[in-house]
């Protein structure tokens, strides 16, 4: 089943990708990282997700390998790191990516999170980007609601075409005012560690849920983050079996109790929540 989000400028993508933290460290699992990504491109999951900082540029390599004369079937995304993104060394940084990745652009590029590089100038480097065919597209990652509103005061800054966020069932603070937020604007919500961290996956509601679904844990997890319209799952793909799994994820559909329950055990915030982030 394919389910997809729409971009404000009307491109789609599938709600489902591939993310690749802490992929392409150890050579010995480099073949087997690689066969990952490669089948979830055939499964559909066509959306890859990297960074600069992953593995200091290793992931971005392994990526180029994987998307080797396939690069237009994917939706290719990579990030700038904040002391990157000034107007001197954002071209440069791109260009390294790019070199890394054996691409010619990549249909987003995102600011990993705000550093000390004023928002302007560094709108005004992605622009610049854009300007130059590098990039189709720009966003953000790990900024909160004042941050993002800062933005768009910023001349240009209306054109973010995402946020990367940490969101998943045990961490679902943006439900309360920087998800709607980014809805009004068409703008997707880009869901890393959506199986969330610590114990979330052993968690008996969870565990008891995946039962009645003859699901795995993670499966649950991850269905539960694809709920909202507007949000794109990024989990990390890191073998063939593990993307199989989360495609299958697709499939699950939640009852009223299902929901109930989880909404008991992880509820939605009533209120405004810092920004997670890891």
């Amino acid at each position: 089943m394919t389910r997809l989000v729409t971009f404000a400028d009307g491109t789609t993508v599938p709600a489902l990708g591939q993310g690749t933290w802490m992929i392409g460290d150890d050579p010995s699992r480099a073949d087997a990282e690689q066969a990952a990504l490669s089948r979830g491109l055939d499964l559909g999951l066509t959306l890859i997700d990297t960074a600069e900082m992953y593995g200091d540029g290793r992931a971005e390599r392994l990526v180029g390998e994987v998307i080797k004369g396939r690069r237009d079937e994917v939706f290719l995304v990579s990030k700038v790191l904040p002391q990157n993104a000034s107007d001197l060394k954002m071209v440069l940084a791109c260009e390294k990516s790019l070199e890394r990745l054996g691409a010619d652009r990549l249909d987003l590029y995102l600011l990993h999170w705000e550093g000390n590089v004023p928002l302007e100038e560094t709108v005004e480097a992605f622009q610049e980007l854009v300007d130059e065919g590098l990039i189709v597209r720009w966003g953000v990652s790990n900024l909160d609601l004042d941050a993002m509103q800062r933005l768009e005061a910023v001349d240009g800054g209306d054109l973010c075409a995402a946020n990367q966020l940490l969101y998943n069932l045990g961490s679902r603070g943006i439900e309360h005012d920087l998800m709607p937020w980014m809805r009004a604007r068409d703008m997707p919500v880009m869901a890393y560690s959506p199986l969330g961290r610590g114990g979330l996956l052993q968690h008996p509601l969870i565990v008891d849920i995946a039962d009645r679904h003859d699901a795995d844990p993670a499966q649950i997890a991850l269905a539960f983050t694809l709920l909202h319209d507007g949000v794109i799952a990024i989990p990390k793909t890191s073998s063939v079996e593990h993307v199989e799994k989360n495609a299958e994820a697709l499939e699950i559909r939640f009852d009223a109790e299902d929901l109930e329950r989880l909404d008991a055990a992880f509820p939605a915030p009533e209120t405004a929540k810092p920004l997670e982030m890891i």
